[in-house]
Parts: C-alpha cells; sequence; structure tokens
C-alpha cells in the first residue's frame, strides 16, 4: 500500500498573481476558465489583459464575457485594456510589456488565438510571449 501524504498547496504560493490575455477566441474564453479554476483552488488573483487589435471587433463586449464568465464562478478579477502603439508595438509586445510593467507569477494563455491556419500548431503571438516572457507561462493547446 502506497502512502500518500495530504496536500500542501505548493501551487498557493508560487502563482499568485495570474495574467490571463483574452482576444476573444473560444480558446481564450478556455484558458480564462482555467485561471478561475486556479483563483477558486489557490487563491490566486487573476487580471485578464485585452489587447486592442483590429481582429477584435468589439473589445466592450470581450471585457463584457469575461466579466460574465467570472461573476458566474464567484470570482473576482480585473480586467485591463491596452491599446498597443502600430506600427510599432505588436499584441505580443503590448503582452511582453505587461509583464515586465507589473510583477506575475504565471501567464496562462493559449497556444493559437484567432489563427486562421488551421495547420499552424502555435500561433506567433504566443510563441513571442513564451520566447520574451519574464515569468512561467501555463500553455494551453
Amino acid at each position: 500500500m502506497s502512502y500518500y501524504p495530504e496536500p500542501t498547496y505548493i501551487v498557493s504560493y508560487l502563482f499568485r498573481r495570474i495574467l490571463i490575455p483574452v482576444d476573444g477566441s473560444a480558446m481564450s474564453y478556455k484558458a480564462l476558465e482555467v485561471g478561475l479554476d486556479f483563483a477558486s483552488r489557490y487563491g490566486s488573483k487573476i487580471k485578464v489583459l485585452v489587447v486592442e487589435d483590429p481582429s477584435i471587433p468589439d473589445v466592450n463586449e470581450v471585457k463584457k464575457r469575461v466579466t460574465e464568465i467570472s461573476s458566474k464562478r464567484g470570482i473576482s478579477i480585473e480586467v485591463k485594456v491596452k491599446k498597443p502603439n502600430y506600427p510599432d508595438t505588436s499584441v505580443a509586445t503590448a503582452v511582453v510589456e505587461e509583464l515586465f510593467e507589473e510583477h506575475y507569477d504565471l501567464v496562462i494563455l493559449t497556444a493559437r488565438g484567432r489563427t486562421l491556419n488551421p495547420d499552424l500548431v502555435m500561433g506567433s503571438i504566443a510563441l513571442s510571449v513564451i520566447i520574451n516572457s519574464n515569468t512561467s507561462i501555463f500553455l494551453i493547446r
């Protein structure tokens, strides 16, 4: 018979502040659900980052949906909208800038968001954030 010690919830100390970039795609809402699970189980503070991008038709609609999803779970989150300085700044750069401006313990993002090409395993934004981030990444496929 194996002995399994009680969980110590080290996760609650490692991932206190979590950033979740949301672009309005179904996959980004899946990342939000995972983040809300972290918050409900471990007490993590969640900040959702919506980067204004021409591919997002209505940023306010994305913010509204994020708020609805979190309030259904009874979890309070912060939603931040960031407008990149095009053409000098990309969506990925805006996410990485947020990581450097604030201190986060974890970023939860999806491998693909609004990418139209189904043959891509990982989108350019996810890849760029992974390469340039200063914190741990939880990638959802």
